[in-house]
């Protein structure tokens, strides 16, 4: 006979190990624990001896306290199960350590590896990413990385949006910048030239036409050949589409709130780790984000943007006349020394912008914005989409697009065209506000980027 399943799902692990993290929160003092890990650091004295284990469920990971003869098995970096009663801890660091009796090593060390107990460059950490998750920046980036993501998609599903998958292959350059990887082979296999994406936006237009409030999230690829700290060649980015809006404030309240949210639900659940962050990175960080979620964003139009750019011109390499693009140095002064917050700028000139862009009653702008945030600059990008036939065809024809290509999407304006929006947060960036670092090859698990990759 079948063996009959649960029935029911359980919050409780399933798994037979539990966490550090779990059992400091949940086990009670003398209660007899295993725990597996890697070590982080061995101390030790005349009598004792202390090792560091962390299996990446929170910072700190949980001091042992071991006899010396037992702790010669013990190397920084090997792999172990240590099982023994939970005590009180006596110092400050934290509440309970482990009174060790039994050692298991799982995996030895050997002595080459590179993370010893000191501080690492973030260039050294990256030129070791398949070991950089182990050290106290790596695993607080990912625990960061995973509760953001985690926030946005509690979100989108308390604001009623499906959750929809847009492919990794495209036949199209949604942003029409041309900085697309070409699929090799893809003529021969699908008749045609394939790209890897650049954004899933047209694709979860169509969603969005049947479901009304979609959300994608998944990796984007750009062929930049880029080496600045704001640029990945693979990347991720959040993509939300939502029906029955016609009003360009709508959108820019959905943005807001879903940045903010998110900013909430990692203070909330990653305080040990943002205190870490705000210790070692960026002393302001706490403030800032705190901050970012009890004010709203500041509002702004492109035109009134030109007007404060050209009175502090002199501050700046690029022009700040009305029809310039604004470039990373106008971004980073309007968000983080004229607002000293987010900062909306919205209504860009219509030549600055796609083909997809609801145009303005004005002839010159379209309904557009771009989020920017401190020390970063552009955070989020985001439109009314022209729900018109006759002006998307033309804006297309202007553009110079084959029409006959693009016949699906403006399907979607002949059948039961509805006004719709959306925006797409690049989510390193997005990892940059959160964690204070600078670079978004520190945010990632394995970067790539111009001439790089690696894994």
């Amino acid at each position: 006979m079948h063996r009959l399943q649960r029935a029911f799902y359980s919050t409780r692990s399933i798994l037979p190990n539990k966490t550090i993290k779990s059992i400091l929160k949940n086990e009670a003092s003398d209660a007899p624990v295993s725990v597996t890990g890697w070590i982080r650091s061995v101390r030790k004295q005349k009598q004792l001896s202390f090792a560091v284990i962390n299996d990446g469920s929170n910072l700190k990971g949980i001091q042992a306290i071991l006899n010396n003869e037992d702790a010669k098995a013990l190397t920084t970096g090997a792999c172990v199960e240590l099982k023994g009663l939970l005590i009180d801890s006596p110092g400050r660091e934290q509440n309970k350590e482990l009174q060790v009796s039994s050692v298991k090593v799982l995996g030895e060390c050997d002595g080459t590896y590179p993370l010893q107990k000191k501080r690492h460059s973030t260039e050294f950490l990256r030129s070791i990413g398949h070991l950089r998750m182990r050290g106290n920046t790596g695993s607080a980036v990912l625990r960061v990385r995973n509760a953001a993501g985690e926030g946005l998609h509690r979100f989108f599903r308390d604001q009623e949006f499906i959750l929809t998958n847009t492919p990794i292959l495209t036949a199209h350059d949604c942003e029409g910048a041309g900085e697309v990887f070409k699929v090799h082979g893809s003529e021969k296999f699908f008749k045609r030239p394939v790209y890897l994406t650049v954004s899933g936006q047209l694709q979860a237009e169509t969603t969005a036409s049947a479901m009304s409030r979609v959300y994608t999230f998944g990796p984007t690829f750009r062929a930049e050949e880029s080496m600045t700290s704001r640029h990945l060649a693979e990347f991720w980015m959040l993509e939300a589409e939502m029906a029955f809006i016609d009003q360009l404030d709508t959108l820019l309240d959905v943005a807001e709130a879903s940045i903010q949210e998110s900013t909430r639900y990692v203070l909330e659940n990653c305080s040990e780790d943002i205190a870490f962050f705000n210790q070692w990175i960026d002393k302001s960080l706490l403030e800032r984000l705190q901050k970012s979620i009890d004010k709203p964003f500041v509002r702004m139009t492109y035109t009134e943007a030109i007007e404060v750019l050209q009175k502090h011109q002199d501050k700046f390499t690029y022009p700040t006349t009305w029809g310039s693009s604004l470039q990373s140095e106008h971004e980073k002064y309007l968000a983080s020394e004229y607002c000293q917050q987010p900062v909306f700028i919205t209504d860009y000139p219509a030549e600055q912008k796609p083909f997809y862009m609801r145009a303005n009653d004005d002839g010159k702008t379209v309904g557009c914005f771009d989020l920017l945030v401190p020390g970063i600059g552009e955070l989020i990008g985001g439109s009314l989409r022209e729900e018109r036939l006759g002006l998307l065809e033309k804006k297309m024809q202007e553009a110079k697009l084959n029409l006959e290509e693009y016949q699906w999407y403006l399907d979607l304006r002949r059948y039961g065209s509805a006004p719709h929006g959306g925006y797409g947060v690049g989510f390193e960036r997005f990892m940059l506000w959160l964690t204070g670092l600078d670079n978004v090859r520190e945010v990632i698990p394995m970067p790539r980027w111009f001439h790089h990759c690696k894994y």
